[in-house]
């Protein structure tokens, strides 16, 4: 049985204008259900009651950051990989980082190239998919001080690497956000798959496709550390929107390589909820969540999202993108829902948490069009926990792009600012932020300016 409109707390004392922190125009409702999504977190009660204070605007135009926060360029789109294998590829995307022996950090990161991409990925044999794809990752070694030491191919030849995320055993699942097949825009292979790839010794994983997991366009994962269970999300850009997954690995939780034995994928049915868009009371809780077989999860002739899934249907979400696993649940983002283009409402992104063990889903979090101030852009794309037990938030939109970041007391604050732009002076666009991420030990923020793709190091007095 579906149960809504049963909401914690009360929204309305949790919406914020935080002219102080720099988040002038941001609008979010929350519920006090967010604050599970701290719990668990080894610093969570360290929290702050706010953000660092406003943004300090950088001399050299690259990132604004709050007074004591310094960032470092680790990368820059174009200039020559370490190893010799060619140019750094652009579009960068997704990322995450792993702990690596002496203090090392093996940092692995998406180049979201399509067929048009500026800089592509270099073919390396061994772990190239589709020669003629210009999609892939390339790893970062750091030493204990951050400097570079390495930066490499990880896997090549795939297509549109979008998001993805870490599993347990510390790969990283880079995931193909195309349908396209062999024979369109010259690919030789079929894609829309997740590959797994290991930034210490990429050749340990090879460039092969995990069919069991689904052939869609594919954004994140989260991997549930107690269950192996694997939850996708699918960014589809017209209708039918796409659809939230979970994966059931036959050696769930086998370490490297255990995903390739193949395993169940599903699709979440909220009853009586044929679209999340039309969902806008914050607290609103789902109970007895269903989990539907994907009738063909190789979409051999018909995408999954038009597939037939019985005469209950399944549910659709506009434009689901991050995927994060935090203390007893996955929480995943729509970025956006327009009903011009087909949504049931309108909102400027929302933020839903499953929580497996009470089979209950609740919306956690909604930005505008319907809060006391309305988010700039259109969107919360990639999220992760911060060392406060906190999130951080990459904006995709239009103007200033930003990283956010939102306390767990419902706070939110402007962390990060992007001043490169893509165009010129009087007409400037502003790269979006993705691939947000922190170090082992948290002393250190990654995250990547997606074009110019340029990944960053962030230091300062971080809480926790």
């Amino acid at each position: 049985m579906s149960e809504t409109g049963s909401t914690t707390g009360s929204p309305a004392t949790r919406r914020q204008m935080l002219a102080r922190s720099g988040a002038l125009g941001i609008g979010i409702a929350f519920t006090g259900a967010l604050s599970e999504l701290f719990t668990g977190t080894a610093a969570a009660q360290n929290l702050g009651h706010s953000g660092y204070g406003p943004l300090v605007p950088d001399p050299d135009g690259l990132l604004d950051l709050p007074k004591g926060f310094h960032y470092k360029v680790l990368s820059r789109e174009g200039d020559q990989l370490r190893s010799g294998e060619g140019p750094v590829p652009s579009n960068h995307d997704g990322m995450a980082a792993f702990a690596g022996r002496h203090g090392r950090v093996h940092l692995v990161r998406n180049h979201e190239n399509r067929a048009t991409g500026r800089v592509p990925v270099p073919v390396v044999d061994g772990l190239t998919y589709d020669p003629e794809g210009k999609g892939g990752c390339t790893a970062l070694t750091l030493d204990h001080h951050g400097r570079v030491l390495s930066e490499r191919v990880a896997i090549a030849g795939t297509a549109v690497n979008c998001a993805g995320g870490p599993t347990p055993w510390d790969t990283w699942l880079t995931c193909e956000e195309t349908e396209d097949r062999a024979g369109t825009n010259g690919y030789t292979k079929d894609h829309g798959y997740i590959f797994e790839v290991d930034g210490a010794d990429p050749r340990r994983t090879g460039a092969v496709p995990l069919t069991a997991m689904g052939r869609f366009q594919h954004e994140a994962i989260a991997v549930d550390p107690k269950r192996g269970v694997v939850y996708e999300t699918e960014d589809a850009f017209e209708r039918p929107f796409g659809l939230f997954y979970r994966f059931l690995p036959q050696k769930p939780l086998g370490g490297t390589g255990s995903l390739r034995a193949g395993g169940r994928l599903q699709a979440m049915r909220v009853p009586g909820v044929p679209d999340l868009s039309s969902i806008q009371d914050i607290g609103a809780r789902f109970d007895g969540i269903e989990w539907v077989d994907v009738p063909d999860p190789q979409a051999a002739r018909t995408p999954i999202r038009h597939q037939d899934f019985g005469p209950r249907g399944i549910t659709h979400a506009q434009k689901l993108e991050g995927c994060y696993w935090g203390g007893r649940s996955v929480y995943f983002v729509s970025s956006f829902a327009r009903s011009a283009e087909g949504s049931a409402a309108d909102h400027y992104g929302q933020i839903w948490r499953y929580d497996p063990d009470r089979r209950r889903l609740t919306l956690v979090i909604v930005f505008g069009p319907d809060t006391d101030i309305q988010l700039p852009g259109e969107s919360p794309d990639n999220i992760c926990l911060a060392p406060s037990g906190g999130l951080m938030v990459c904006e995709d939109g239009g103007g200033a792009q930003h990283v956010y970041g939102v306390t767990r007391r419902g706070e939110v604050y402007a962390m990060a600012r992007n001043r490169q732009n893509t165009n010129t002076p009087e007409d400037p666009e502003w790269g979006e932020f993705a691939g947000v991420t922190f170090s082992p030990d948290g002393r250190t923020m990654y995250v990547n300016c997606y074009d110019p793709g340029t990944t960053f190091a962030v230091t300062g007095p971080w809480r926790g």
